[in-house]
């Protein structure tokens, strides 16, 4: 396959992969609300973290299943990116969560949004690469749209403790990004570092999940309900064996930085699902989680993230070629 044609098909596959991720948000939402009528005394950390173990754990044993044959192979590049990868996942979602008690939703959605922001200025600093016009122009079409997605109010912004712990965690997400632009790690197999990274992560979660534990039986107890298993498996199979070893795979052909405002098209997708799956699934496992409705501001924001991204696949602005 042409280099072009890689490149047009890794769009298409990191475009589905948001889609992938925008599932877990109402997915997760509803999740909380039937382990807090499971638990209703267990903290918001225990619940997190035991999530976070499952899901990635289980995910982590399917690859190894199916990807058996090839890790008899596994190269130390390979058990070095996944175990890299994990590291910035777990930071990045435990800063992420305990950012979120600190600050507005909206606005930590709008802030893990950074990394569109950080990537091409790393790239600046360590490689000295200007980024083009349609990079700039992209960057902000993206961040005002998060921003009215978010409904950030500039006159009320301030950078508390969880503003800078979200910032952090969007740092975090940063370096995952670029883990997988790394030419040092260009002859990993997907399959093989996706299964480390898993494993790992779901590894790095045991310690806190034993620190905040109620008690033994409530890590059976929180997913004891066949709608808290069904909302885990969704969780594994689609957000995460199937988003994640995609991504793994195909974000190579891309830039770190294209990838990053690709990504951004996960909160628009969020938004969009939230006007009816909830509805759905509070039918399918009798949950009191109201669909979200259709407003200005999803209209408008999801807008400029879309033009950002047809700017960015788009002929216009590319430098000319010297003939």
């Amino acid at each position: 396959m042409s280099a072009g044609k890689l490149h047009g098909q890794a769009v298409r596959t990191l475009v589905f992969c948001t889609f992938l991720w925008a599932l877990s948000f109402p997915v997760m939402k509803a999740l909380s609300l039937e382990q807090h009528k499971l638990l209703p005394d267990a903290g918001s950390w225990f619940c997190t973290s035991l999530g976070v173990m499952y899901r990635f754990g289980a995910a982590g044993l399917v690859l190894l299943v199916f990807n058996a044959a090839r890790l008899k192979s596994i190269s130390g590049r390979e058990m070095e990116q996944g175990i890299a990868l994990a590291v910035f996942g777990v930071a990045g979602i435990l800063f992420q969560m305990d950012g979120l008690a600190y600050t507005l939703a909206s606005t930590s959605a709008f802030l893990t949004q950074g990394y569109c922001v950080f990537i091409p200025l790393w790239g600046l600093i360590i490689h000295r690469r200007h980024p083009s016009l349609k990079i700039y122009l992209s960057t902000l079409l993206v961040v005002v749209g998060v921003a009215v997605l978010a409904e950030i109010n500039l006159h009320s912004f301030k950078l508390g403790r969880g503003e800078i712990e979200t910032l952090i965690a969007s740092v975090l997400f940063t370096g995952q990004i670029l883990l997988l632009e790394n030419r040092r790690y260009a002859a990993n197999r997907a399959g093989n570092f996706s299964t480390v990274m898993f494993l790992t992560m779901s590894l790095l979660c045991v310690p806190l999940v034993w620190a905040t534990a109620p008690g033994l039986a409530a890590c059976w107890q929180a997913y004891s309900t066949p709608t808290a298993g069904g909302l885990l498996a969704v969780l594994v199979v689609f957000c995460t064996v199937f988003a994640y070893t995609l991504m793994n795979r195909w974000q190579r052909h891309v830039t770190a930085t294209e990838a990053g405002l690709i990504y951004c098209i996960e909160p628009v997708v969020a938004s969009v699902l939230a006007l009816f799956l909830p509805g759905w699934i509070s039918h399918w496992g009798n949950l009191n989680y109201l669909d979200e409705q259709l407003t200005v501001r999803l209209l408008l924001g999801g807008g400029l993230i879309t033009a950002a991204n047809l700017l960015l696949q788009s002929p216009w602005l590319e430098p000319r070629q010297e003939k």
